[in-house]
C-alpha cells in the first residue's frame, strides 16, 4: 500500500536552504547536534553515553531518511548540516514533527523557514493538520511554530524526560479547504 510520504520531494527548496535525506559525510555534524546539551534540553533524545552511541542514532535516521514511510530531512545551508525535521506520528489526517536546529545557526529564522517549507509539502501530500509539540517555557520554539502558522491545539501532555517531569504543549495548523 503506498503511503503519502512515498511521494515526497527528494529534496526540498527554501529561500536559503535545502532538506533533504542525510548522507553518511553528515555524521560528525549529526553527532555533535544530538550530543549537545543545548539541544537534549529542548529536543527528546537518549542519554548518550557515547558518541558511538549518537553515531547509531544517525545511522538509524539516515536509513530511514530516504525510505517510504517516513518523513525526514537535514536542513543544509551551502551544504552544511545545520538541523533536521523528523516525523513523530501519521495519522490517517495528522502529520506530527519534530525538529532541530544546531544551536550555533539558532536564531536566525532557519527552523522558521524549514519547519514552514515541510508544513506545505505535507499538506501537498495530503495531511489536514500538522503538529508539532514544545516543551513549556520553550519560547523559541513556541515562536517558531507561531510564525508558522500552527496554534496551540488546546492540549498539553505530561512526559517523564531525563528523570524530570515535562509539559509539552502541543501546536497545530489545519489546511485551509478550497
Amino acid at each position: 500500500m503506498e503511503t503519502r510520504t512515498e511521494t515526497r520531494p527528494p529534496v526540498i527548496r527554501t529561500e536559503r536552504l535545502s532538506l533533504r535525506p542525510f548522507m553518511a559525510e553528515d555524521e560528525d555534524a549529526m553527532v555533535d547536534m544530538l550530543t549537545d546539551p543545548r539541544v537534549s534540553a529542548t529536543y527528546m533524545l537518549p542519554d548518550f553515553r557515547s558518541r558511538e552511541e549518537a553515531a547509531a542514532l544517525f545511522a538509524r535516521l539516515t536509513a530511514l531518511s530516504g525510505q517510504p514511510g517516513h518523513f525526514i530531512y537535514g536542513f543544509y545551508l551551502r551544504d552544511r548540516l545545520i538541523g533536521f525535521l523528523n516525523d513523530v506520528s501519521f495519522t490517517a489526517d495528522t502529520a506530527e514533527v519534530g525538529y532541530v536546529v544546531a544551536p550555533a545557526w539558532q536564531n536566525h529564522g532557519y527552523a522558521t523557514e524549514a519547519l514552514r517549507a515541510c508544513i506545505g509539502v505535507l499538506f501537498s501530500l495530503g495531511f489536514d493538520r500538522v503538529a508539532a509539540g514544545y516543551f513549556a517555557g520553550n519560547e523559541a520554539s513556541r515562536r517558531v511554530m507561531e510564525k508558522c502558522g500552527l496554534r496551540p491545539a488546546g492540549y498539553s501532555e505530561l512526559i517523564d524526560y531525563r528523570g524530570r517531569e515535562m509539559e509539552c504543549v502541543y501546536c497545530e495548523i489545519c489546511r485551509e479547504k478550497p
